[in-house]
């Protein structure tokens, strides 16, 4: 299983802030369009990614016990 945490509007959209989810040897492009179709989380396009707390890019293939952060811009002022 992958944790898949969740942060900003992602959250809010989702009502919970992490998943636990299937996706050994999938790209992180893969595992977003998995939670896309799953989950209907939309915004997942503009998001920077972390797998095990170091930025990915949707190449990087994730395994079983990754913790995946899925981190949308900020903007504030």
């Amino acid at each position: 299983m992958i944790n898949v945490l969740l942060f900003a509007q992602l959250k809010d959209e989702l009502g919970k802030e992490n998943l636990f989810i299937e996706g050994n040897g999938l790209s992180v492009a893969q595992l977003k369009e998995k939670i896309r179709a799953e989950f209907h989380l939309e915004g997942l396009d503009t998001v920077m990614t972390a797998v095990n707390e170091e930025f990915a890019g949707d190449e990087e293939i994730v395994a079983d016990g990754d913790t995946i952060a899925f981190i949308p811009p900020v903007s504030g002022g």
